[in-house]
């Protein structure tokens, strides 16, 4: 508020990361940035998503080197957020995801997600367009055929572990 003259309140754009001390909860202080478009809590110690009812606004979450071990909480900001970057968590499942309808890209690199079952869970998020998956157990345990499958499984990826999808349509008769 100081350096900008804007009230918390009315920040498009607001910096939480890298705390000192680390930020271990967010609590319902976060509820009064009305008007925030991107907020950025990584590199702190959180380890659940909680209090985001007020971020009527919220595109872009930055979550990433934290201690999230799953997805619930996020169900508040379902109908706006389209980019999610969570890398370097401690996330397993993928229970939850589905409510992000407009998400259009997803960073979850290097967190614990191992089998098939979960990485499905990805195609409930019908505007997911770019995914980097890369340093999961599942991605790790499939070095030869895993982008192949990862791309059959979400047809509508256009980049994957930010690399371009060739999608091969196969109808050239």
């Amino acid at each position: 508020e100081e350096k900008t003259g804007l009230k918390a309140s009315e920040a498009k754009e607001v910096k939480l990361y890298a705390q000192y001390p680390p930020i271990e909860k967010t609590d319902a202080s976060l509820s009064t940035l009305q008007a925030c478009e991107k907020l950025s809590l990584s590199t702190n110690c959180i380890e659940k998503i909680a209090n985001l009812n007020g971020l009527k606004n919220l595109k872009i979450l930055s979550l990433a080197r934290n201690n999230i071990k799953n997805l619930t909480g996020l169900e508040a900001v379902g109908e706006t957020l389209e980019q999610l970057w969570i890398s370097y968590n401690l996330l397993e499942k993928l229970k939850g995801v589905g409510v992000l309808k407009k998400l259009k890209v997803l960073y979850m690199s290097n967190n614990l997600v191992k089998d098939w079952n979960e990485f499905n869970k990805l195609g409930d998020l019908p505007n997911l367009v770019d995914l980097v998956f890369v340093g999961n157990p599942l991605e790790e345990s499939h070095p030869d055929n895993w982008r192949e499958e990862a791309c059959r499984r979400l047809p509508r990826l256009k980049k994957l572990d930010g690399v371009p999808v060739l999608h091969d349509d196969g109808d050239e008769d």
